[in-house]
Protein backbone atom coordinates (compact mmCIF):
# COMPACT_ATOMS: atom_id res chain seq x y z
CA UNK A 1 0.00 0.00 0.00
CA UNK A 2 1.48 3.32 -1.24
CA UNK A 3 2.72 5.89 1.70
CA UNK A 4 1.21 9.01 1.87
CA UNK A 5 1.93 12.46 3.91
CA UNK A 6 -0.92 14.10 5.78
CA UNK A 7 0.22 17.83 4.90
CA UNK A 8 -2.01 19.10 8.17
CA UNK A 9 0.31 16.78 10.45
CA UNK A 10 3.62 17.51 8.81
CA UNK A 11 6.30 20.08 10.35
CA UNK A 12 8.28 19.65 7.18
CA UNK A 13 11.38 18.50 9.88
CA UNK A 14 12.76 16.45 6.81
CA UNK A 15 13.18 13.37 9.43
CA UNK A 16 11.42 10.57 6.57
CA UNK A 17 13.63 12.25 3.92
CA UNK A 18 17.04 10.71 5.71
CA UNK A 19 15.84 7.88 6.47
CA UNK A 20 14.32 6.75 3.45
CA UNK A 21 16.89 4.25 1.36
CA UNK A 22 15.21 4.93 -2.09
CA UNK A 23 15.13 8.85 -2.00
CA UNK A 24 11.74 8.49 -2.69
CA UNK A 25 10.86 11.34 0.06
CA UNK A 26 12.20 15.09 -0.92
CA UNK A 27 10.92 18.14 1.22
CA UNK A 28 8.83 20.64 -0.15
CA UNK A 29 8.25 24.15 1.21
CA UNK A 30 6.33 23.29 4.41
CA UNK A 31 6.07 19.79 3.95
CA UNK A 32 7.55 16.93 2.61
CA UNK A 33 6.66 14.67 -0.82
CA UNK A 34 6.46 10.90 -1.62
CA UNK A 35 7.52 10.04 -5.29
CA UNK A 36 5.31 7.11 -5.51
CA UNK A 37 7.09 5.35 -8.07
CA UNK A 38 10.66 5.23 -5.93
CA UNK A 39 8.81 4.25 -2.48
CA UNK A 40 9.38 0.76 -1.90
CA UNK A 41 6.62 0.33 1.06
CA UNK A 42 9.46 0.06 3.77
CA UNK A 43 7.79 2.19 6.40
CA UNK A 44 10.95 3.55 7.60
CA UNK A 45 9.27 7.15 7.35
CA UNK A 46 6.43 5.51 9.45
CA UNK A 47 8.40 4.64 12.61
CA UNK A 48 10.73 8.08 12.63
CA UNK A 49 7.99 10.55 12.10
CA UNK A 50 7.48 12.42 14.95
CA UNK A 51 3.88 13.54 14.09
CA UNK A 52 2.77 10.55 12.74
CA UNK A 53 1.89 12.52 9.33
CA UNK A 54 3.11 9.54 7.31
CA UNK A 55 0.52 6.65 6.90
CA UNK A 56 -0.46 3.67 4.77
CA UNK A 57 -3.07 5.10 1.52
CA UNK A 58 -5.53 3.03 3.01
CA UNK A 59 -5.30 4.57 6.69
CA UNK A 60 -5.46 7.93 5.40
CA UNK A 61 -9.43 8.16 6.93
CA UNK A 62 -7.89 7.94 10.86
CA UNK A 63 -8.47 12.03 11.42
Amino acid sequence: MPMIIIEELCKGCAACVEVCPNKAITRAVKTAKINQELCQDCEKCVFVCPNGAITGASNKSKS
